[in-house]
Parts: C-alpha cells; structure tokens; sequence
C-alpha cells in the first residue's frame, strides 16, 4: 500500500522539481542558506508537488487506463479508489501549506500554492485537454521551483530567480515533445491532443530543435547578466552543444527510440546545468546583487 501511496506523488519527477529548488536556495545567498527555512521549504515544496501529483492521477484516471505508459498507475488498476487518492492529496496539500506558513514565510506558501494550483488543475483539467501547446502554457508551474526556493531562504523574488525559471519553462517543451514523439500512439488513443498527434512528427521534431536552440541562447544570460561566471558558461555551452545534436539528429532519427534517447538526456542535461550553476556560484564567491540591481517582488 505504501508503494501505491508513494508512486501517486510521481517521485521521480518530483525529486527534479525539489532539486531546482534546492538550487534555488543555495542561489539566493552567498554562502550556506539558513539552515530551517531551507529544510522547512525543502519539505513544503516536495509534500506540495506530491499533492499536485496526486491529483494529476485523479483528472486524468481515465487517460491513464488507455495509455501504455500510464496503465499501471494505482487509480488505473483499481488498486486504490478515488476517495483514497483525494483524501491522500488533500493531506499533503494541506501539511504543505502549514509547514510553508508557519516554519517559512507566506510568499513561499502563496506561490506554492499557486504553482499546484497551476499543475493540477489549469493545467491537467484544462489546458492538457484543450490546446497542442498545453505543455508550453503549462510549464509554467513546472518551472516554478527555483523561484519557490529562492523565495523561501530570502522572502523575496530576486530578478536572477525569474531567469532561473525561464530557463526550466524554455526547456520544457523540448523535453516533453520528445516523449510526446515516442509516446504519440498512447496519446492519440487517449484522445489528448500533444503536438505529435494534432500536427504530426516532422513538425514537432522541428519544434523541438527551435525551442532547443533557444534555450542555448537563454542559458547563456546567466553568464550576461553576471549572475554565473565563465566556469557555468562552459558548461552551458557543453551542455547546449550536445543538446542541439541530439535535436538536430531527431529531426532524422536512426530509429523510434531516439526521441526517449533526447527525453533521457534533457533530464541529465537539466541537472548538470543546475550542478554548474552552483558550482559556479561557490567557486566565484558571489555577493548578491551582482551583473543587475536587486528588484525584490513581495
């Protein structure tokens, strides 16, 4: 049971959305961030993303039970019924919101919330359903973490956190387009309408070239705008650089299984961004501000 309990907070994906937030934190400030708002936050925002994730598995239950990839949920199998998976996402929405009011600060717990919010229910009941770039609308909530992050250790929004989360939404959609491609079939049946399926492989392979290439120019404003230094530019430019083969190879794949070979890398490749983006950070021994002027917001 737990197991079923535990694969309903997508624990995969949220280990990403707590990484980048973790980032966030340690971003904010030189140094070591305060040690109980970054613990604290750290768990607000995991529980918030696992509730989220749970009601994702309720609104789409339906999809999921025709899906190949998604057959096997708990809500698909019967394994656990839909009063379980509410009373489930409501509790950890709910310790969420209290540990991220009382032990954290209410800018955290406002924008948390507005991130689930965002996911579970603008984009999942909505958006997902509505328009071929739901995941490009939606990743806004996806993107959110460094942000949630930052704001958790300082109470405010630096501009360098917002460009923290261009970075996550610009690289959204070509990681999900390239699932999207593999996974066409799934979605088709499913009735959903991912890019893939409304307008066909080529155009989407095209799409995920562009929004790679663009996201190489927004990984390099770090660097510009004297948040990071050379060491994070270098291995942006890497990182970009094998992205935007593997992009550029899609467009000709040498079999069906490519496009999860560029799914797997945008995973690999968000995490040593990040990785560099810290790294950086501690090697240059940055002092806040730095390249631009604070503009708190909140």
């Amino acid at each position: 049971m737990f197991h079923q309990y535990l694969e309903l907070t997508k624990p995969r994906v949220v280990a990403l959305i707590v990484f980048t937030a973790v980032i966030g934190m340690f971003l904010a400030v030189p140094g070591w961030p305060p040690l109980w708002p970054a613990v604290l936050g750290g768990i607000g925002i995991w529980l918030a993303a696992g509730s989220a994730a749970a009601i994702n598995h309720l609104i789409d239950q339906r999809i999921d039970r025709v899906m190949a990839r998604t057959a096997h949920r708990p809500l698909a199998t019967g394994a656990l019924s839909p009063r379980q998976v509410l009373i489930f996402a409501l509790l950890l929405g709910t310790i969420s919101m209290l540990i991220l009011v009382l032990g954290v600060n209410w800018l955290t717990a406002v924008l948390t919330f507005a991130s689930l919010i965002g996911y579970a229910v603008i984009y999942t009941a909505y958006l997902k359903r509505a328009t071929p770039q739901n995941i490009v609308i939606g990743g806004a909530a996806g993107a959110a973490p460094p942000i949630l992050g930052w704001a958790a250790v300082t109470g405010e929004v630096h501009p360098y956190a917002l460009l923290l989360f261009l970075i996550i939404f610009v690289w959204t959609p070509p990681h999900f387009w390239a699932l999207a491609i593999f996974r066409r079939d799934d979605y088709s049946r499913a009735q959903v309408p991912m890019l893939p399926v409304t307008h066909g492989v080529e155009y989407t392979r095209w799409h995920v070239l562009y929004y790679t290439v663009l996201l190489l120019v927004v990984t390099v404003l770090p660097w510009l705008t004297g948040m990071s230094g050379l060491f994070y530019l270098g291995g942006a430019l890497v990182l970009g650089g094998v992205f935007l083969y593997y992009a550029f190879k899609l467009l000709n794949p040498p079999d069906e299984f490519f496009a999860m070979k560029v799914f797997n890398y945008s995973i690999i490749y968000l995490m040593a961004l990040f990785a560099f983006l810290l790294a950086d950070h501690y090697l240059a021994t940055p002092t806040l501000p730095r390249g631009i002027p604070f503009v708190p917001v909140g």
